[in-house]
Parts: C-alpha cells; sequence; structure tokens
C-alpha cells in the first residue's frame, strides 16, 4: 500500500478527479482519497513516481507519505 499527501483539493470534484488519475496508474487496484485529510492511499503494485505524475497531472500536489511493499 502507498500512501501519499496530496495538496490542492478543496471539493468533491477535486477528490473525484485525484481518484480518477490514481486509478489509471498501471497497476492500481484499490484507491481511497480522503478529501478532508488530504490524502490518497492505493493498494497494489505500483511506481511511486507514476502516482506523483498523475495527481500533478491533474493539477494537483503530491508527496509519498510511505509506500509498502504487498505481502
Amino acid at each position: 500500500m502507498t500512501t501519499l499527501t496530496i495538496t490542492g483539493m478543496t471539493c468533491d470534484h477535486c477528490q473525484q478527479a485525484v481518484t480518477t488519475a490514481l486509478e489509471g496508474v498501471q497497476g492500481a487496484q484499490q484507491v481511497a482519497v480522503d478529501l478532508a485529510q488530504g490524502r490518497a492511499t492505493v493498494q497494489g503494485d505500483v511506481q511511486s513516481a507514476l502516482l506523483i505524475e498523475a495527481v500533478q497531472e491533474q493539477g494537483y500536489s503530491a508527496q509519498i507519505l510511505n509506500a509498502e511493499s504487498p505481502s
């Protein structure tokens, strides 16, 4: 599981845009975006750089909070 901090989300539309972007990353299996906390979690075997890039393409900033290898 990979957890990201997302900055710039202000509404439900923002949350949906980030969710859709992250779901489009190769290897992402389950995505949850929390607007209030400004965080996203992604399950699956994904490259952190691709997650950040997907979020940035939507106009938001992202940083990896933590990344765990799948068991």
